[in-house]
């Protein structure tokens, strides 16, 4: 059963919808279920460049360092406590709510004092509610169980505040701080840190709120519910006009597609909205051209190879019916009109199972050391009928005999082809000149035609089975037509360097190299 692939429209809306999605999962997290964790931490790290700076503007020659104080503490929502070494005040600036650093009894802030002497010069006090059982005032009840005084705190309702404030109706100080019941305990920290300046001590105190406000957040949670909606609702937008715009042209390339698989060569990929998209379409624009290319050569193929088998098979019936039905036409003369048509119409087939074969790969060359002028030499000799017959001239230059290692046969075929199409195509004075070349470790054979040239944008396609530069038809002199395709993908089995140079009106000239043996 053939299943329904998935547009990549839909597929694209669906991803941009899940990494929304994901967004909003993280956001979340962070702000709802992780909150308490950031706010200490980024708290906990104020609080101690806080103290930092406070510590250095105790021991800086300012003047107006209660003001500074007060400044730091303001800007920072901190409270900010200095005493000496008895705990007695020297600076105050408190600029949260709850803070009861002023209480506090001089006994704790000595307790406190000694506590960052042994820590290094600065102590860490981390509370919730301002209860912290390492400390406790001496005019206070110890409680037997603190976890069962804080659980007695949220059940047992108290009655009204008395005035001696150690405990009382609905307060009760431990550790200096005031604790009401049955409010929240907010957790905090306390920084003290050891100060010395001019040989005098004091003790720092930098008191912040670990815990947000529940107000905050409140207020954060409604916002995130407002945003989560309008994150959806553009999400949806976005996601639905990308996933559009971006499938808009795919979806017109596919229609091309569709259309140049129906044998339409002429078709335009016009997808430009994105380089990926601007390749493939130049891609397939190529190709088109390509196929459009391939299906023209295809049809002259099929013109041209019909004419060249239908010409000879004409000619030899048309002989044997004279020679069977017309007494003394039985001459040698029709005998070997007969013998030569077989002849061009068995190289014809030979020739395009070579091609065949070559661009197969599945032709094999056999590399042998011989003399590559002689043999030259004998391919001219081919020749000698057409020069007596036609009035043909073959002139071949060389300075000495030169030796190589290939296929004798395969080369011998490339020099045979190269001298029929020149054969074919040179002037009226109908001569082709065959030269021999050494180019240092290479020879270079080169055959020139005095014929009419080919212009230099139809030079790359001359290698093409059945290319015609002038589209006519017309019976070769020599050989099959199917030369110059046989003798490309020869040079290219042995890897040589070849080419065609030509200027119209001046002839051409073909030519290949080969290493020479020393």
């Amino acid at each position: 059963m053939k299943h329904e692939k998935i547009s990549i429209k839909w597929r694209v809306f669906t991803y941009l919808l899940i990494f929304t999605g994901i967004l909003l999962v993280v956001l979340w997290l962070i702000q709802i279920c992780y909150l308490d964790s950031f706010y200490t931490m980024i708290k906990s790290r104020e609080a101690e460049q806080v103290t930092s700076v406070a510590a250095g503007i105790l021991t800086s020659d300012e003047e107006d360092k209660d003001t500074m104080i007060h400044d730091i503490a303001a800007k920072n929502n901190m409270a900010v406590y200095v005493t000496d070494i008895q705990g007695n005040e020297i600076y105050s600036a408190e600029y949260i709510v709850n803070s009861r650093l002023t209480d506090m009894p001089s006994e704790q802030i000595q307790y406190y004092y000694e506590q960052a002497k042994e820590h290094g010069g600065i102590f860490k006090v981390e509370y919730e509610g301002g209860i912290n059982p390492e400390f406790w005032d001496d005019n206070m009840k110890k409680p037997e169980n603190v976890e069962e005084d804080l659980l007695r705190d949220e059940k047992e309702p108290l009655e009204p505040a008395t005035e001696d404030g150690t405990e009382n109706g609905n307060e009760r100080v431990f550790h200096g701080f005031l604790q009401k019941r049955g409010q929240e305990r907010i957790k905090s920290v306390i920084y003290v840190k050891a100060v010395e300046c001019k040989g005098q001590e004091y003790i720092l105190m930098v008191n912040t709120q670990l815990t947000p406000v529940d107000a905050t957040v409140n207020t954060l949670r409604i916002e995130l519910v407002w945003i989560t909606v309008i994150m959806i609702l553009l999400s949806l937008g976005i996601a639905l006009l990308l996933s559009r715009q971006i499938s808009k042209s795919l979806i017109r390339i596919n229609e091309s597609a569709k259309a140049l698989a129906k044998g339409d060569f002429d078709v335009r990929f016009d997808g430009k909205d994105y380089r990926e998209v601007a390749e493939l379409s130049d891609t397939l624009n190529a190709t088109a051209k390509e196929l459009g290319k391939n299906e023209s050569l295809r049809r002259e193929l099929i013109a041209n190879v019909s004419h060249d088998l239908r010409t000879p098979l004409t000619m030899i019936i048309a002989y044997a019916e004279v020679m069977r039905d017309l007494p003394g036409e039985n001459s040698p003369e029709n005998v070997q009109v007969v013998i030569d048509e077989a002849g061009r119409l068995t190289n014809l087939v030979n020739d395009m199972l070579d091609i065949s074969k070559l661009q197969a790969g599945v032709m094999e060359k056999n590399d042998t050391e011989y003399n590559l002028t002689e043999s030259i030499e004998s391919v001219l000799e081919r020749y000698n009928k057409l020069k007596e017959q036609d009035g043909y001239c073959i002139h071949f230059e060389y300075d000495r005999k030169v030796l190589v290692k290939a296929d004798e046969y395969k080369i011998y075929q490339v020099i045979y082809n190269l001298i029929n199409n020149a054969v074919n195509y040179t002037g009226k004075d109908k001569t082709v000149w065959v030269r021999q070349k050494i180019l240092q470790d290479y020879v270079r054979i080169e055959v020139t035609d005095s014929g009419e040239g080919i212009a230099e944008d139809a030079l790359p396609y001359v290698w093409d089975r059945y290319y015609k530069v002038d589209k006519t038809h017309r019976r070769a002199v020599m050989g099959t037509g199917l030369g110059l395709s046989i003798v490309k993908n020869i040079l290219e089995l042995h890897h040589a360097r070849y080419g065609v140079e030509s200027t119209p009106g001046c002839g051409s000239t073909f030519w290949f190299e080969l290493p020479i043996e020393k």
